[in-house]
This record gives C-alpha cells, sequence and structure tokens, in this order.
C-alpha cells in the first residue's frame, strides 16, 4: 500500500524530495505545516487508511486557506485513487468552495477544475443526479475552452449513467458522434472515443484512438495494455450493440467497471503483489437485477467454484448484486477462475 501512496505522490509532486515531518500541525521547529508538507506525510504512511486519516486530521488546521484548499484537493486525490468516490466527492467540494489560490508545490487547480473532479466522482458511483447539479451550479458560467469541453462531456455520461435500456442512448450516441468530429471538444477527443467505443462496440472508434491519440491511456485501453478500474458508471452504462469490446480480456459487459485505468497487473515488477496486500475474494460480476447474478452464482457451482451473492447500497439509494468467491490457500483463486472462463478482479483486505 505504500508503493501506491508514493506512487500516487509522485504523479502530482514528482519535483519534491522526501522531507522529515513532525507531528501532527507543525514541521520541526515548531512552523506551521503546509498542504505540501501534510501531502509527504501522508505518502510516507504505510496504508492507505493511515494516509486518509492523517490527512483528514491536519488538512482542517493548516496554514493558510491556500493551503487547506491544496489540501483537501490532494485528501480528494487520494480518496478517488482508492475507489471512494462519494468521500472524494465531497472532499473536492470542500476545496473548490475555499476562497484561495494554490498552495505552493502542491498541484495547480482552478475551482472549476475541481468541481468537475466532484463531477467525476459522482459519475463513478454511478451518482448521475448528484453530477448534474454539480454541472449546473456556476461552473457552467467557465469561459475556458476545456473545462465547457468537460462540461458537455461529462453531461452526456450523466444521461448514459442515467439510462436504463439500450434504446434510451440513441440521442447521446449521436452527440458524442458529433463531438468526436468538432474541434472545440479536441481536449476531450480521447474520452469521447473511448466512450463511443464501449458503449457501440465498433472498431472504427478504436480505430482512430490508436492512430490520433497513441500514446493516451484510452489508446492503452482498447490494445488491452492496461484494464479500467472497478467503478459502477462503466458496469452499468447501457451497450448499443451486441458486439462488447474486449477491455484487457473482459469480455462479460456486466462484469466491466471503471473510470481510470492502471496496469493490469497491480503491484511491482512481474506483478506481484505488495507483501502488506492480501487478496481476499475475487469479485465477478456487480449486478442490478438479482436473477442476473444468481445465473452467474448458478453457472459458477457448475464449474465446481462456491460463489456467493453480496449486496451493497450505494449513495444513490440503489442496491447492487455482487457476486464472489473467496480466496484459496494458495493464492491461486484468481487464474483457477479465469482458466474456467470468468474474468474477475481481487478485493484486497
Amino acid at each position: 500500500m505504500k508503493r501506491f501512496l508514493k506512487t500516487f505522490f509522485i504523479l502530482t509532486l514528482s519535483f519534491f524530495v522526501f522531507l522529515p515531518v513532525a507531528g501532527a500541525g507543525e514541521l520541526a521547529g515548531g512552523a506551521p505545516l503546509s498542504a505540501k508538507n501534510a501531502a509527504l506525510a501522508a505518502a510516507s504512511k504505510d496504508t492507505l487508511e493511515q494516509a486518509v486519516n492523517y490527512l483528514k486530521q491536519n488538512v482542517p488546521s493548516l496554514n493558510t486557506p491556500a493551503d487547506r484548499r491544496s489540501g483537501y484537493a490532494f485528501l480528494a486525490g487520494v480518496l478517488e485513487q482508492g475507489g471512494n468516490f462519494q468521500e472524494a466527492m465531497t472532499f473536492y467540494v470542500k476545496a473548490a468552495a475555499i476562497a484561495a489560490g494554490d498552495a505552493e508545490g502542491m498541484e495547480k487547480k482552478s475551482s472549476e477544475q475541481l468541481v468537475l473532479d466532484a463531477v467525476r466522482c459522482a459519475l463513478s458511483g454511478g451518482d448521475w443526479a448528484t453530477a448534474q447539479n454539480y454541472l449546473n451550479s456556476s461552473v457552467r458560467n467557465s469561459t475556458n475552452p476545456s473545462i465547457v469541453s468537460y462540461i458537455k462531456l461529462y453531461e452526456q455520461w450523466a444521461l448514459l449513467c442515467k439510462a436504463q435500456k439500450a434504446d434510451e442512448i440513441s440521442e447521446t450516441i449521436a452527440m458524442l458522434k458529433t463531438y468526436s468530429s468538432l474541434d472545440s471538444m479536441k481536449a476531450v477527443h480521447p474520452q469521447v472515443l473511448l466512450t463511443l467505443w464501449h458503449i457501440t462496440g465498433e472498431e472504427t472508434y478504436a480505430a482512430r484512438l490508436k492512430k490520433e491519440f497513441p500514446k493516451s491511456l484510452e489508446a492503452a485501453v482498447v490494445k488491452g495494455e492496461i484494464q479500467v478500474l472497478p467503478a459502477p458508471f462503466w458496469y452499468f452504462v447501457p451497450r448499443k450493440s451486441d458486439s462488447i469490446p474486449e477491455v484487457a480480456g473482459v469480455k462479460n459487459s456486466e462484469n466491466q467497471e471503471g473510470n481510470k485505468v492502471q496496469p493490469e497487473k497491480a503491484g511491482g515488477k512481474n506483478g506481484e503483489l505488495p507483501a502488506d496486500e492480501k487478496i481476499l475474494r475475487q469479485q465477478l460480476g456487480l449486478f442490478r437485477e438479482k436473477g442476473n447474478a444468481e445465473r452467474l452464482v448458478s453457472n459458477l457451482k457448475q464449474k465446481g467454484f462456491e460463489a456467493r451473492i453480496t449486496e451493497e447500497v450505494r449513495p444513490s439509494g440503489t442496491k447492487y448484486y455482487l457476486v464472489v468467491v473467496d480466496e484459496n490457500k494458495a493464492g491461486t483463486m484468481g487464474n483457477e477462475l479465469r482458466n474456467a472462463g470468468f474474468e474477475c478482479y481481487p478485493l484486497f483486505e
């Protein structure tokens, strides 16, 4: 877990070295704790939970409004990276509400960008209503072309998130196709093309990604080099085509989630897991309809796997049914499931 925290830290503050940090609220010598040093201290923690708790304890008492603003934004980023979209959204909004600039040594973000970060988290969690509420806030008055592009993209994502059936997304598909050819939307063309590929199954969008944006994360997804991480948005967006795009080996659309990407093999060299992370179970699907989950469980049991269903209620109030199989003592359950033709991803302790 410390490897993850340091990697996240390097992505945002790579030009700083690790500095010794004193106790809560101050640096060695009694100097007030800055956002930069709070981020450094959080990155040195052994677990994600420790890092989050440290930031929650110290960010409210940081030295200046700018430090608190950047501190909340950093905390939100850590939570989002950890898949805690609801809480991340809350802290992005809290950061956006602070009338201050960016703290020294921290990522530069406008309040409009922070609001859009909150929208992205709402959509990642499947909460289209909250996403639309934030999109209808003052951010809609932005004159920044990039911000306007993301607003238009997220509006269509919210409609996709809201849709229940494939025949409800025709207008959204038409709008995204229009966006994919507009120069004014070029800032989000990779995301638009990936979305179109995902919901239509048409390889023309994958081909455009690989040709026009070969080094983008979206292109890596369609090449199968990286995979999307679990998030309800990608699981539940209706598909227009029966031809399901293959994302890094994931072939069943109802078993796939994600709005962020990372290498398919988690961990260190050769994909091994960090020593302080333990797999508890493998998740094979997340469904709105219990009957679909029950059919997958029946299929798994026919192949000799002890599958079960767990329930989860999201902040939107929607109940989802998760199909899981407990990890075995040898730690080989994931490979056994994949060898039997089931796609899965690990849930850690």
